[in-house]
Order: structure tokens, then C-alpha cells, then sequence
């Protein structure tokens, strides 16, 4: 199927907007709108929002609209006269995509500064042995999700939140699924899929498995994470240096 680029142009207003005038939304549905913003904008936005002349998103210059409804009419709707089509996208999916559009100017005050991404890359190769869990490219493990592209879908900030905290949030498609066999067996991995026969999974060892439903005795969706906190493993310095090479990582060759 193919995915029409929405273009934002002139959408929002570069007037801020009282907290309490927007609708609350949780950090999972900001996450939704993220990932749609990720799959329809970024081709003239770009993933920080800067892709348009006179736009960025990020550090909070818009052009049109003044409350959340009329960002979302005109998403939905699109701009007449303009570049900016209508969405074909739901009014509550759109509402969270304005909803991450808000969350990226208000995270710009915790942005990360002062990383290098040359040290960065040394410290996720090396001492936080971070591709024992995780892929860059064609080096790595699979027991975590792949980075290769980490850049592109998460901020600076939410990759600090997840590396000092990563019980925070985990999102559901980096879940780990556990289960327990009818003689007594225990497995714990990333969940991958299940199907009417089975459940797969990767296990902490790079195995993928695929598990009869009919030996299971109990299964679970585990809502921690496996990962460990690298905010004692790592200096406030080193931290800076992983997401700085970590928000480098867009999928490019």
C-alpha cells in the first residue's frame, strides 16, 4: 500500500499554548503519534521536524493554527492552494500526531548536549557492551531491538530516559514474552510473533524460538525490561556520547 506523505507546511502557530489549553495524552499514545509522524511526515519534515524552510518542529517555530483542534482540521483537511494534501488519517490518530509535535518542543529544554559521537560509538562497541543485545547494521545480537535507524525514530532525550531509566517505558514491540512448559520448562525472550500454533521468540542467547502452544502451560507479556540502567555503568559524559552516536543512527548506509 502505499503511504502518502503529509506535509505540514504552515501548520502550526509559533504562539505558545497554555499546558493546560491542550489535551493530555499518555506517553504510550504520543509514542503512536510519533511512529505516524514517522511513516507519513518525515519525507518533507525530516525526523526533527526541520525539513521545511521556515519550520522545526522541534525547537517549537510553526506557522498556522492556535489550538490543537485546528491542527488537527487541518491535518485531516490539508491547506488548499499549498503543498499540504489531506491525510486520509483518522481525527484520534491525527490528534496524536500533534500531541508528539508538542512533545518535541517541550522536550527541546532537556535536549542532550556536549556528546560525541566518535567516543559514542566507541563506549556502544566497548564498555556498554550494548551490541551483546542489540544490531547496528550487520554487527550485533538480536535479544534487543535494532538501532540502525534509533535515530531517526526517538529523540535525544527519550534515548537518556531509556538508557538511565529503561523500565520507564517499554514499548510494545520491544516486549519480552515469558513461558513456562507443561513439564516445567521456563523461557524468557523479545517477543516476536504468535500464530494459532506457536509463539517465537529471541533469547538472551541470539536464539530464535518457536514454541508448540500445545506444551504451554502459562504465558506472559512481561511490561519491565531486561535491559540494566547504564546510569551508574556510565559517567554523565559517556551518556552524552552514547545518544549523541545513538540520534546519528537515520539508516543510511
Amino acid at each position: 500500500m502505499r503511504v502518502r506523505t503529509i506535509v505540514l507546511l504552515g501548520v502550526l502557530s509559533c504562539a505558545g499554548i497554555p499546558a493546560a489549553a491542550q489535551q493530555r495524552f499518555l506517553p504510550a499514545e504520543i509514542d503512536a503519534g510519533g511512529r505516524l509522524y514517522l511513516a507519513n511526515c518525515t519525507g518533507c519534515h525530516g525526523p526533527e521536524g526541520d525539513g521545511v524552510a521556515g519550520t522545526n518542529f522541534s525547537q517549537g517555530k510553526f506557522r498556522r493554527g492556535v489550538a490543537d483542534d485546528d491542527l488537527i482540521r487541518i491535518i485531516v483537511r490539508g491547506i488548499p492552494g499549498t503543498p499540504m494534501p489531506p491525510s486520509g488519517i483518522a481525527d484520534n490518530q491525527v490528534a496524536t500526531i500533534v500531541a508528539y509535535l508538542r512533545s518535541m518542543t517541550a522536550g527541546n529544554g532537556e535536549a542532550i548536549a556536549g556528546g560525541d559521537a566518535a567516543r559514542g560509538r566507541s563506549l556502544v562497541e566497548g564498555k556498554g557492551q550494548c551490541l551483546a543485545c542489540h544490531t547496528i547494521g550487520v554487527n550485533g545480537l538480536h535479544a534487543g531491538p535494532a538501532l540502525s535507524d534509533i535515530g531517526a525514530q526517538r529523540r535525544g532525550v527519550d534515548l537518556m530516559r531509556s538508557l538511565v531509566d529503561p523500565a520507564a517505558e517499554v514499548r510494545p514491540e520491544n516486549r519480552t514474552v515469558r513461558v513456562v512448559t507443561k513439564d516445567g520448562r521456563t523461557m524468557a525472550g523479545r517477543f516476536l510473533n504468535q500464530d494459532t500454533f506457536s509463539i517465537q521468540l529471541i533469547d538472551a542467547t541470539d536464539k530464535m524460538l518457536s514454541i508448540d502452544k500445545s506444551t504451554v502451560r502459562e504465558s506472559s507479556i512481561l511490561t519491565t525490561s531486561p535491559m540494566p540502567s547504564f546510569k551508574d555503568k556510565l559517567n554523565a559524559q559517556e551518556l552524552a556520547d552514547v545518544v549523541s552516536y545513538l540520534s546519528s543512527l537515520k539508516g543510511r548506509p
